[in-house]
Order: structure tokens, then C-alpha cells, then sequence
């Protein structure tokens, strides 16, 4: 598979760019270059200028933004297939967070010239742009609505859904298995908590058989996960 149809098939994976067709794809991924970052670089901090968006090929990416008391929020991970830096390479304004590689991480960049290109000549890249950020307001809402409301069993029952959709199936039809790939003091940053009560809650939804974690592995049961996710 040549290099610019892998990436156009990468790209088909991403909210962003997953609704173009390949022929849309190919030509997003033809405007783009390879760049690479080492674990615990800095790839760009909140306030520097907008630039380029990124699509993470390999590694992990930890968007974040501190408090005036120097309170850290994590509120997104970037992982194989996703999409970050889009906002201010969209709008032209600032970066919105930082933007930490928490491994080493392989990226494709595209500079905003070229994304803003294609949106001027493409209407379909356009509208794809305008759902992205339309699903990107959805999320910020979701997640807002879910620290300021629901306990963190709930969060966390939430979270783990979400990355249900891209585990491994276990083969029973409603199990899902994936590698949480952070420690607790990370996955306490995603879901506003700290540590300890994310090892409390994560107890407490290993005791109710929801998930069954074997080192960095999570085995989840979908069905009373979602349970727990509604229970709030």
C-alpha cells in the first residue's frame, strides 16, 4: 500500500476527515508531511500561535490546560487515529491547550495554509470541517456536563465506553478489551478526580463486574457498563 494510501485510510478513522470520500482523502493526505515528537515534549502551549493539525500515526498525546493555582486539567488524549491542534488552525487564533507527547509519537502535520486551501476549493472538506466542530461542541458540553453533575463511577463508566468502541472484541459479543495505556494519576486528569477516588471508583465498578483489569488491561462488560454510565 503506497504511503499517501495508508494515511488517506488513517484519515478515514478521524472525525474530521472519516466522512470524505477517498478520493477526498487522498488528496488531504497528499498535502501532508511526516513529523515525529519524543515522550515528554512539548508540541505546542496554550497561547502560541495557531498552526498546523496533527493526526497521531503512533503514540499518545495528552491535551491539557492549568488552573491559576497551577491545577492541571488532562481533558482529551490524542492516540493512534485522532486529530488535535485543529481549533486555532480552523479559526486562526491561538492554541486552546497544551499539547504533551506522553510517548514517543509519530504524526502527520498539516500546515493551516493547506488546510485552509482545501477548505476554500473542496465544499466537501468544508463540510466536514463544520460537523467536527460541531461534534468537538457536543463533547466539550458532555464532558463539562458529566464533572460538574455525575459521581466519578459514572465518569469513569463513561470513559471506559468510550474506548470500548475502539478495543478488541473478547469474542462473547459484549465484552471489550483494550490497554488503558496511563497510571491512575493520568486517568484522574480525564475525569476531573483525584487519584485516590479514581481508585475508588474503579474498585468499586471491578467489584459490581463491569471491569476486570489484569495489569495495564481492561476487560469490560458492556452492557453493565452502560448501566452504570445512565445510573446517574
Amino acid at each position: 500500500m503506497a504511503p499517501g494510501t495508508s494515511i488517506a485510510v488513517v484519515l478515514g478513522k478521524t472525525a474530521l476527515f472519516g466522512a470524505l470520500a477517498q478520493a477526498d482523502r487522498l488528496l488531504v493526505a497528499g498535502q501532508m508531511r511526516r513529523t515525529g515528537f519524543s515522550q515528554g515534549q512539548t508540541i505546542f502551549a496554550r497561547g502560541d500561535p495557531g498552526g498546523d493539525v496533527y493526526l497521531v500515526v503512533e503514540g499518545c498525546v495528552r491535551l491539557s490546560v492549568f488552573s491559576s493555582d497551577g491545577r492541571a486539567l488532562s481533558f482529551k488524549h490524542a492516540n493512534a487515529g485522532d486529530i488535535f491542534g485543529e481549533i486555532a488552525s480552523l479559526d486562526g487564533g491561538v492554541r486552546t491547550a497544551d499539547a504533551i507527547a506522553l510517548t514517543r509519537v509519530e504524526a502527520m502535520a498539516l500546515a493551516r495554509t493547506r488546510l485552509n486551501s482545501l477548505i476554500e476549493t473542496n465544499p466537501r472538506v468544508a463540510q466536514a470541517a463544520i460537523g467536527f466542530l460541531c461534534q468537538r461542541l457536543r463533547e466539550t458540553s458532555e464532558q463539562s456536563e458529566a464533572i460538574a453533575l455525575h459521581p466519578i463511577e459514572v465518569r469513569l463508566a463513561r470513559f471506559f465506553l468510550s474506548r470500548c468502541r475502539y478495543g478488541e472484541d473478547s469474542g462473547s459479543g459484549n465484552r471489550s478489551a483494550f490497554d488503558l495505556g496511563m497510571s491512575q494519576s493520568e486517568l484522574a486528569l480525564l475525569v476531573g478526580a483525584s487519584r485516590q477516588k479514581v481508585n475508588a471508583a474503579l474498585a468499586h465498578l471491578q467489584e459490581a463486574g463491569a471491569v476486570e483489569r489484569t495489569g495495564d488491561r481492561l476487560i469490560c462488560n458492556v452492557a453493565k457498563l452502560q448501566r452504570m454510565a445512565l445510573s446517574a
